[in-house]
């Protein structure tokens, strides 16, 4: 197992929240199926991370849950974005957007290989 770099465990934990959002601006989904494509698109490094966030995300009214019986075993709580989730998302993007092309600049500035 490879050694993880502090940089991208900070990395992740900063933009793990506004992925979540970003994946919920889709439609709604169960926590699980959340774990599956963060942890696949390697964004989740514990399974144990994301339901705490969840929770918090709930608590701040950025996603709201409902209940649902599954056909497959005990029922399932489906998380979905709030107006105040879309909001943050979209706040987020916009700051994302700023600080990407700040740090591309000075990680690789014009005229150097």
């Amino acid at each position: 197992m490879a050694v993880e770099s502090p940089a991208l465990t900070q990395l992740r934990r900063g933009a793990l929240e506004h992925c979540v959002l970003a994946l919920l601006e889709g439609g709604e989904r169960y926590g699980y199926d959340l774990v599956a494509e963060l942890s696949e698109a390697g964004l989740l490094a514990s399974e144990g991370t994301i339901y705490p966030l969840l929770s918090r995300l709930r608590r701040d009214d950025l996603v709201a849950t409902t209940w649902r019986e599954s056909a497959s075993g005990p029922a399932r709580r489906y998380y979905a974005l709030t107006v105040k989730g879309t909001d943050a998302l979209e706040a987020f993007r916009d700051a994302w957007g700023q600080f990407s092309t700040s740090v591309q600049q000075i990680l690789h500035p014009k005229g150097t290989s």
